[in-house]
């Protein structure tokens, strides 16, 4: 029996997990409606497979993602969205996702893709996979700034951009405050940018 971390804001979408989930060989064993809720209660959940809404309030399932595997946590990963977005599809894939279901084919696939997770391997949705593949053999099409940085100092922008201070960047990622600072330096060198002001910009800009 798979014990199962859903984090899911929709009561409506929560509730077709619970359903699709029920007499099958993953157990539920914690409920949360937000990113920032699901990093707090893994702890004490000890969950072997995560399910998380890309689309949650605080922080989405991509920055839940990003934080685990920032940290070595490698156990599954499987993310709900709504639709798809090449640049978010190519982070989770670089990240390690173990899957990924739109929500609209999750009665149908969400089932199939934890038992293939479950088994060791990687299920995703055919138009990602197709996504994932044209964007793979089309990488000079790719303009986004953070392709530079490595994934400690995309991880220090994603939290900087979500306002994080440099002790709670720190603590989220454990490391020291100076090590977050030089972090912090060689991202603004790489993307050309002079305060955290700019970074959270040129975020909202990438996500126009």
């Amino acid at each position: 029996m798979a014990r199962m971390l859903v984090a899911e804001d929709d009561p409506l979408t929560l509730a077709g997990i619970e359903i699709l989930l029920d007499k099958t060989n993953f157990e539920i064993v914690a409920k949360v409606n937000s990113g920032a809720a699901a990093l707090e209660i893994l702890a004490s959940a000890r969950p072997d497979m995560l399910i998380l809404d890309n689309s949650m309030p605080e922080r989405t399932g991509l920055d839940v993602l990003r934080t685990l595997r920032n940290r070595g946590d490698n156990r599954p990963v499987i993310l709900l969205t709504g639709s798809l977005n090449d640049l978010i599809t190519k982070e989770a894939m670089q990240l390690g996702v173990n899957g990924i279901v739109i929500k609209s084919t999750a009665p149908r696939d969400l089932l199939v893709c934890l038992e293939t997770v479950a088994q060791g391997r990687r299920w995703l949705d055919q138009e990602v996979m197709q996504r994932a593949m044209d964007l793979a053999m089309s990488p000079d099409l790719s303009t986004d700034p953070l392709d530079g940085l490595s994934s400690r100092e995309r991880a220090v922008a994603a939290l900087v951009q979500r306002g994080l201070r440099n002790k709670e960047i720190a603590d989220e990622l454990g490391l020291t405050e100076g090590t977050v600072k030089v972090h912090l330096h060689k991202v603004f060198d790489k993307l050309g940018v002079r305060s955290r002001t700019d970074l959270i910009l040129l975020a909202q800009e990438r996500g126009a």
